[in-house]
């Protein structure tokens, strides 16, 4: 089982979390971060719970206003993308509560046939799916009463990094880009983390093409990247960030939408899929933040170092954070936030 699923690449993996969290059967929200909102409350930053429609599927979001929103005023805003294998009420809805706190109005919803959101088979990820669903995002929220259109930023968490560094390429209703601990997941699932599977890409792709002719055949769909393991299993994983994300996922983070599988077959798709090219299409203000010790540090210097066509950008580092640390631990979370309360009021 190990085997198979670092073969494929799976990488939202989730054998216990440091720090506080809320536990989601006690929050009326279904929150699990530290200090997440448990009710709606006056003069306050305020969740809410708001369904749409995007390619005929019912995508679920939650919407947090800043203290004191007035719908007849306008605010700067920005869109959040979740994490491969993650929800909203995860690390997104942290950022996105934190980020309300400062003013902006601010949404995260989940992936499409993720979630809470709507469509079949359950945890399928093809990176078209999730670039459309940041510009659905984009769609629904500046229509939202208060959201000032001029001023729409976009920010992304991880694989939802890759995912935002693709779609402020050619979606320019976003001003400004930010993105946290970016993950290719197209180079991941073609190449192998690290790129350490580069000879086993045909071998992986006829595995993929039998999953998808066994799914045509009204078969079983097999899935890979599941997130349960023990201790002993997980402490065999090659990698940090895989060893780490078992933790978030499966420990005091742990979300019952939040299972990280994804078919087999889905390979065929991310095979092509590459976050970085036509990077220079990206002209918005960019900010690329990431752990120092982040073993994904390599990717967010990959896109970085294409992304030429805008003349204002940034890679920050977060001194001493890997990948999943960047996610709750308390002084990361407050460091990350202050350069994006920065960034974005310099630029919205």
């Amino acid at each position: 089982m190990l085997k198979k699923l670092v073969v494929l690449g799976a990488v939202a993996m989730t054998i216990s979390a440091s720090g506080c969290a809320a536990d989601y059967k006690n929050n009326p929200f279904g929150l699990v971060y530290d200090g997440a909102i448990t009710a709606n409350e006056p003069n306050a930053v305020n969740i809410h719970q708001v369904t749409y429609k995007l390619n005929g599927l019912d995508i679920a979001a939650n919407v947090y206003t800043p203290k004191g929103y007035d719908k007849t005023n306008k605010y700067p805003t920005i869109v959040i993308a979740h994490p491969n294998g993650s929800v909203k009420e995860q690390t997104a809805g942290l950022y996105a509560q934190r980020l309300a706190e400062l003013g902006y109005i601010t949404i995260a919803a989940d992936a499409s046939y993720q979630g809470a959101s709507g469509g079949e088979p359950r945890g399928r990820d093809f990176p078209a799916n999730r670039v459309e669903d940041i510009f659905g995002m984009a769609d629904y929220i500046t229509q939202y009463p208060g959201v000032d259109t001029e001023r729409l930023g976009l920010f992304g968490i991880c694989g939802g990094g890759g995912y935002s560094f693709k779609a402020a390429q050619t979606d320019k209703r976003f001003k400004a880009v930010a993105t946290l601990s970016m993950f290719d997941s197209g180079r991941v699932r073609r190449n192998g983390f690290q790129d350490s599977q580069l000879d086993s890409i045909q071998e992986r792709l006829a595995q993929a093409a039998k999953a998808r002719a066994q799914e045509a055949a009204g078969g079983e769909i097999q899935y890979a990247g599941s997130t349960k393991f023990t201790k002993e299993e997980a402490a065999k994983l090659p990698y940090a960030l895989y060893r780490e994300a078992v933790g978030y996922y499966n420990g005091n983070y742990a979300h019952p939408n939040a299972d990280g599988r994804y078919p087999v077959s889905n390979l065929l798709e991310f095979a092509t899929f590459d976050a970085t090219a036509h990077a220079e299409l990206i002209n918005q203000p960019l900010l690329i933040i990431a752990g120092s010790e982040a073993d994904t540090l390599y990717m967010a210097k990959d896109a970085y170092e294409k992304a030429t066509g805008t003349k204002d950008k940034e890679l920050y580092l977060v001194k001493g954070a890997t990948h999943i640390q960047t996610y709750y631990v308390p002084e990361y979370v407050d460091e990350i936030v202050n350069k994006l309360q920065s960034f974005f009021g310099n630029h919205l």
